[in-house]
């Protein structure tokens, strides 16, 4: 009897190295889809968020080829918490959407044990049980560690970066609902000697 590949989620809090996470979870086999690059995809001019954000937001979140600059949306919706509902209501429904086709599409995909869901914001807006999930990965590092990474990758002063930390669920929150949780506290060796060992409990090779 065949059965269906293992789905879990992945995520954390931004800065909290989700993205080394899912790189080692796709060397050790797994199929990753990220719901950050199918943002990038819905908000793309004749992307079905497209119009809607723009009519929302006006043309001062385009950038002069016509796409939507993220930066400039980002920093719009991380200084106001209606924007950033308003922006979640135009986009969610689409992500959610295409991650549910897109993993239908891996489900009858020969060879796929594992399918990962990268979610930056599972936990905060959904619990991932329309997706089938059969537990969520949570990606911990210190606070202090996460601004320096936010400040280092995205060029923003400390208390942009500390703002956009505070927009989410706090991230013990999301540790305390966590099945596994990954301490990218350390060196990169020790987050993947850690998730080589979660990757081992999963029953995908039993099933």
């Amino acid at each position: 009897m065949t059965h269906p590949p293992l789905r879990v989620g992945l995520t954390g809090g931004i800065g909290s190295g989700k993205s080394l996470v899912a790189g080692v979870l796709r060397d050790l086999g797994a199929a990753v889809l990220d719901a950050d690059q199918i943002a990038r995809e819905v908000v793309a001019p004749g992307g079905p968020a497209y119009a809607d954000v723009v009519r929302e937001f006006g043309p001062g979140v385009l950038a002069p080829d016509g796409t939507v600059d993220r930066k400039a949306l980002a920093a719009r919706v991380f200084a106001d918490p209606r924007a950033r509902l308003r922006l979640n209501g135009l986009t969610h429904p689409h992500i959610l959407r295409r991650l549910a086709e897109d993993a239908a599409r891996l489900d009858a995909t020969p060879g796929v044990d594992v399918i990962v869901f990268e979610i930056p914001l599972l936990l905060d807006v959904t619990d991932g049980r329309d997706l089938g999930l059969a537990g969520i990965v949570v990606v911990f590092a210190p606070e202090e560690a996460r601004l320096d990474r936010i400040v280092a990758r995205d060029g923003l002063l400390r208390e942009d970066a500390r703002r956009r930390l505070d927009a989410q669920v706090p991230l013990q929150d999301k540790v305390a609902r966590a099945d596994w949780v990954i301490d990218n506290g350390g060196s990169r060796d020790a987050t993947r000697a850690q998730v080589e060992q979660v990757w081992r409990r999963w029953p995908h090779r039993q099933r």
